[in-house]
C-alpha cells in the first residue's frame, strides 16, 4: 500500500492513512488501540500496520463507508496518540479488501504471504474472543454492580442500589487484552479526563476519573455500549466510593 500524499490531492475514500505514530509501540498493541479509537466513527473493515522499516510509524484504517472515514479524519486530526499527534490523510491507494470487493484486486505475492500470516493470527484471536464474554462475577444489571473498592479509596462499595453521580466511572465487560493506554485513548477525548486505573487481579473492569461529575457523565453517555471488540460492549456506571 503506497503512502498517501496530502489530503487535498486525494479524493475522499473509505481508507485513511495515518503517520507520525509512535514507533516504540508493539505492532499488535498499535493495531488494537487504533481499532478501539477509530471504531467510534463507524464499522472498520481492517487496520493495517507493518513491521518493516519503510512502514514504521504508519497505519491504514479501512472503514465501511466514506462518511465514517471523513468524520474520523476531521475529528482525530492531531489527536495525541501515545504522546504523538496523529497526522491523518485519505489513503492514496485502495486497500486490498476494497479492491477485492469492487473487482479491481491484483494479487501481490509478497503481500499475500503477509496477509495469510495475519489472517491466521486473526482467526486464532477471534477463536479466543468467542469464548470471552462478560465475566459472571461482574454480570450484574445496570446499577447493581458488585461491591468493589475504588483503588486507593480504602472504602468498600455497597452492593445495594446504584451509586449517585460522581466524577469516577466504573467500566465493566472489557476484553481481557484491554490495556490502560487503550482506555486512555478512548476517555481522553472528553473534557476533564484525569486517569484510568485498572485492577490487575480483576480483568475486565476499570475505573476512569474525571474532574467533576458533569464531565464523567458526558463521557459515560458518549461511550456507553462502545465495543472494543464485537463481543464486549462496555457497561459504564458511576463508581461507588
Amino acid at each position: 500500500m503506497a503512502e498517501a500524499t496530502t489530503g487535498t490531492e486525494v479524493p475522499p475514500n473509505v481508507t485513511i492513512y495515518i503517520n507520525n505514530l509512535n514507533e516504540k509501540i508493539k505492532l499488535e498493541e498499535l493495531k488494537k488501540s487504533l481499532l478501539a479509537v477509530f471504531s467510534q466513527f463507524g464499522k472498520i473493515l481492517e487496520v493495517l500496520a507493518f513491521k518493516t522499516l519503510k512502514h514504521k510509524g504508519q497505519a491504514w484504517v479501512v472503514f465501511e463507508d466514506v462518511s465514517s472515514a471523513s468524520n474520523a479524519l476531521r475529528q482525530m486530526q492531531g489527536f495525541p496518540f501515545y504522546d504523538k499527534p496523529m497526522r491523518i490523510q485519505y489513503a492514496k491507494t485502495k486497500s486490498d479488501i476494497i479492491a477485492k470487493g469492487d473487482g479491481t484486486f491484483v494479487p501481490r505475492e509478497r503481500r499475500k504471504r503477509h496477509d495469510d500470516k495475519g489472517k491466521k493470527k486473526k482467526e486464532q484471536h477471534d477463536a479466543n474472543q468467542a469464548g470471552m464474554g462478560l465475566n459472571p462475577a461482574y454480570a450484574g444489571a445496570y446499577g447493581a454492580t458488585p461491591a468493589l473498592p475504588y483503588p486507593g479509596s480504602g472504602k468498600p462499595m455497597l452492593p445495594e442500589g446504584p451509586a449517585p453521580p460522581n466524577n469516577i466511572l466504573f467500566v465493566q465487560n472489557l476484553p481481557h487484552e484491554t490495556t490502560p493506554m487503550m482506555l486512555q485513548m478512548l476517555f481522553y477525548q472528553y473534557t476533564g479526563f484525569k486517569e484510568v486505573r485498572m485492577v490487575e487481579t480483576k480483568p475486565g473492569i476499570a475505573f476512569v476519573e474525571y474532574g467533576d461529575e458533569m464531565q464523567s457523565t458526558a463521557a459515560m453517555q458518549a461511550l456507553q455500549g462502545f465495543k472494543i471488540t464485537q463481543q464486549n460492549p462496555m457497561l459504564i456506571t458511576y463508581a461507588k466510593k
